[in-house]
């Protein structure tokens, strides 16, 4: 079997790894790369393989770094299956159709001003592309074993967002490796912790948070602070957030808070349309989250959904004391970018940023100090409060994730970092070389994995020189 990442190593961005195993080859998610612009250019190369030589994908999960250039590898020939778990099945179409149109929007917008080098920009991919990968999902429920192009994959429960799965691959010849996608906390919120490791040969698992460790505060307790403080100001509490499972995850804190009396009675908005109907989503999938029956619903309820522009312009103009929640959760795009317009020279209201932000988002330069940010063609100094602090992220932290790892079988074949910053990835090998004293590495895009020494290569079709 040989294993070969494609993305998500070096970064936290564009995962996706090829997997063959004689004439097999299936694709271990197929992500988009988000954040710096060398990142951002990747998106634009081929595929280092024919597409149409894949006998299937296997999703982890549904947020767009694991599943965004699939609108690509159809329109570029692939028709097999898509493997994922029924959560994500309902989350895909939302997130792939609304990736589409924006890619669409920002072709013609460039074209409008003239931003681009192109006298005819074109999108990376259309909503017509992410349509035409709806019909190739397949559904397949967690721990019941599944063919897939030549192998066996199994889900287990990975926490992180709704439907988010650790995979289990195996070959023919009984060679395995374990994808551990991106696992969440144990203390989420809103989902249960990861499930337990499966033994497998080889352990190919993330490091986001490999060199660091959440804050053992109570995230509660830091969120109603912020509040309390704001809202006594008369302020608006902005608080970015993506719109899958961090939307949700802060609707639960902020009705809880105000159920408590932790903090005041105020207005509490969700304008993202989005996270609106991803909401939806969770609630038709209740038994596979942590709150009680009819909390999310009212929580939900709770955070007053904005849809419409008109509807979000209009709440640029109303005064605090209120507390909006809105896309997107690295400050990268969305309608947050128009509330810190309307709000940011204020010093009475506060941005918190509560999760991770990657390298080349304006939530990473607030992160390193600066207080003045490029909005929507301009430079805008930011006068509000500003709060970073990583509450509510869906990762597991460094602790997190050697607990997880400690828990299972010495991987035979070792184990190998992706999804993670140069440092993370490299503290997190250092950690695992100190505790386990298990065979570790640092994966490195492009450079097959191989689950033994006499493993053939990769196939011919393969052209590895594409992916540096």
């Amino acid at each position: 079997m040989n294993i070969i990442p494609l993305g998500a190593a070096g970064t936290v961005t564009g995962s996706r790894t090829l997997v063959t195993s004689g004439n097999a080859a299936i694709l271990v998610d197929c992500g988009l790369f988000q954040g710096l612009k060398n990142l951002r250019l990747r998106n634009w190369r081929p595929f280092p393989f024919p597409p149409k030589r894949l006998g299937a994908v296997v999703l982890t999960h549904a947020h767009l770094d694991h599943s965004g250039t699939l609108p690509i590898l159809v329109r570029e020939g692939f028709r097999g299956p898509i493997y994922v778990t029924p959560p994500t099945l309902d989350l895909l179409p939302i997130l792939l159709l609304d990736a589409g149109r924006i890619q669409e929007e920002d072709a013609r917008y460039a074209k409008k001003k003239g931003f681009s080098r192109h006298a005819e920009p074109r999108a990376l991919f259309t909503e017509a592309d992410a349509q035409a990968v709806l019909p190739l999902l397949e559904p397949v429920p967690f721990h019941r074993e599944q063919d897939a192009g030549g192998f066996r994959v199994t889900f287990h429960r990975a926490g992180h967002i709704l439907g988010a799965a650790q995979v289990r691959v195996e070959d023919q010849r009984g060679d395995s490796v374990l994808f551990s996608g991106d696992l969440g906390q144990d203390s989420d919120l809103l989902l249960p912790a990861p499930e337990p490791r499966p033994e497998a040969g080889r352990v190919v698992m993330e490091s986001t948070y490999g060199d660091r460790d959440h804050d053992r505060e109570d995230p509660l307790e830091i969120l109603a602070r912020a509040a309390r403080e704001t809202l006594g100001r008369g302020g608006v509490l902005m608080v970015p957030s993506f719109a899958v499972g961090r939307a949700q995850t802060l609707a639960l804190a902020f009705h809880r808070l105000q159920k408590e009396g932790r903090i005041p009675t105020v207005p509490m908005f969700l304008n993202s349309p989005m996270a609106i109907e991803v909401g939806g989503v969770h609630l038709g999938h209740l038994d596979e989250l942590r709150p009680a029956d009819g909390e999310l619903d009212q929580a939900l309820e709770a955070l007053q959904p904005v849809g419409s522009i008109e509807e979000s312009k209009a709440l640029n103009r109303r005064r605090g004391p209120m507390i909006i929640v809105a896309g997107a959760g690295m400050l990268s795009g969305g309608r947050i970018l128009h509330h810190l317009l309307a709000f940011g020279d204020d010093p009475a209201n506060t941005l918190l940023l509560v999760g991770f932000q990657a390298e080349g988002t304006r939530g990473r330069d607030l992160l390193q100090g600066r207080r003045d940010l490029r909005i929507h063609g301009r430079n805008v100094e930011l006068k509000c409060q500003i709060e970073v602090r990583d509450l509510f992220s869906g990762h597991a932290d460094r602790n997190g994730l050697l607990a997880w790892l400690r828990n299972g079988p010495e991987p035979k074949e070792g184990v190998s970092l992706v999804h993670g910053e140069p440092s993370a990835a490299d503290a997190l090998r250092r950690l695992i070389k100190a505790e386990l004293g298990w065979s570790v590495q640092v994966a490195e895009e492009g450079r097959p994995l191989e689950l033994e020494e006499t493993a053939p290569g990769p196939p011919a079709w393969v052209d590895i020189e594409e992916t540096g």
